[in-house]
């Protein structure tokens, strides 16, 4: 059993490492109540913007890729992942089972790759790149996987790396669109990530 609520008895199974963004000092109404008002500020993407981010997601996820097929050469579910973002991007042909099997897919190879930090965040990348399709937001958590990667791969000069992923990431999004994504780091970001690449 996961870790218990201050003040009820609802179990916390969310992971308590890096990758952890939750406060597990709160209640589970105190939780929902920060994730209604986290859904009323986030910012409504026009089609144009989704594509944007789609395609800056998907090469956020292609940057780390290598970091799981060079553990896993013949799983290439990751690779069909960001294969299928930019299918959609292209084509602007959505199918919401095809974009969700591709997502799906590619968690299921991190969650099989869990011994190996590096190559389960890269899946995780490619997860959250084709899930841009259905939620523009999305496209912020593959930015996150890949800075997640950095850290991982990279113990020494940490921070100096990290900054170098970030300044890559800002440079490689619109423009109209960084605003978001600073924000979203502000928000999101567990503050060991938000430190090293301040």
């Amino acid at each position: 059993m996961g870790r218990l609520y201050r003040a009820c008895n609802t179990p916390c199974n969310t992971c308590t490492s890096l990758s952890c963004s939750f406060s597990h000092s709160l209640t589970l109404c105190e939780r929902r109540l920060n994730v209604r008002l986290m859904i009323k500020s986030m910012k409504k993407f026009n089609k144009q913007d989704q594509r944007s981010l789609a395609i800056w997601a998907a090469d956020c996820a292609e940057r780390v890729l290598p970091f799981f097929e060079k553990a896993y050469p013949k799983d290439d579910r990751p690779r069909k992942a960001i294969e299928a973002c930019r299918t959609w991007v292209r084509t602007g042909v959505f199918k919401m089972a095809d974009i969700r099997k591709a997502a799906l897919e590619a968690h299921a190879a991190a969650r099989e790759a869990k011994e190996n930090d590096a190559a389960c965040f890269a899946a995780r990348a490619a997860g959250q790149a084709v899930a841009t399709a259905h939620v523009p937001q999305h496209a912020f958590g593959a930015a996150y996987y890949a800075l997640k990667i950095v850290a991982a791969a990279n113990p020494t000069n940490t921070g100096i790396k990290l900054a170098k992923e970030s300044n890559w990431q800002s440079r490689h999004l619109s423009k109209n669109l960084r605003q978001e994504w600073q924000d979203w780091q502000l928000r999101r970001l567990p503050k060991k990530l938000r430190s090293a690449i301040r």
